[in-house]
């Protein structure tokens, strides 16, 4: 188990297995329990009409609290979203996912800033320029707050569930069907994502 400072400044988790928690009911987040909406346990596999192996990638724009999924030169979709508090920055560069979970657990901060987690939806998880795997930086799905378009998170990009789960059946690695974890590869490369102001 990381120790709480570790867990503090990013969307870290143990568990990559990508299994949903059906005992887990809960969640606590800003000093209050929240309700898992039913959407994050929901196991549906959602395939993206028109979607095409071409020149997948995204753009996180933080100074608009934006996100854009390109095909090439084409807008596949547009999403407010929440990116890290200042304390707790999103990282700039140019990224890869280097797993997609269909659910994890992730907990951290301490005192006030104390949050636990369970089943976070449409985990995509990015390493590259400087930024290891383990430093837990991902775009997923959010249950805890509906406030997107102003910085919220601890570093990771919050995103409405709903465009979450488009993105993460959207982006590569291809998830094999019947599975709830993919790792990316020589062969199956991740998807990638450029983060600037």
């Amino acid at each position: 188990m990381k120790n709480r400072e570790e867990l503090s400044f990013s969307c870290a988790t143990d568990d990559l297995s990508g299994t949903i928690d059906f005992f887990e009911e809960y969640a606590f987040f800003e000093g209050r329990l929240v309700n898992i909406p039913w959407m994050a346990f929901a196991n549906t596999q959602s395939n993206v009409l028109g979607a095409s192996e071409g020149d997948k990638w995204i753009e996180v724009d933080l100074s608009e609290q934006k996100l854009y999924a390109w095909e090439g030169n084409s807008l596949f979709l547009e999403t407010p979203v929440s990116t890290g508090l200042s304390y707790w920055p999103t990282p700039k560069g140019e990224f890869r996912i280097w797993v997609k979970l269909r659910a994890t657990k992730m907990e951290g901060g301490a005192g006030k800033n104390y949050y636990y987690l369970p089943n976070v939806p449409y985990v995509m998880f990015f390493e590259g320029e400087g930024i290891a795997r383990q430093r837990g930086f991902g775009l997923h799905g959010t249950y805890w707050h509906n406030d997107f378009g102003r910085p919220r998170s601890h570093g990771c990009v919050n995103l409405p569930t709903e465009i979450a789960q488009r993105l993460y059946f959207w982006t590569s690695p291809v998830l094999l069907e019947g599975k709830s974890t993919v790792f990316s590869s020589e062969a199956n490369l991740g998807t990638r994502i450029v983060i600037h102001e």
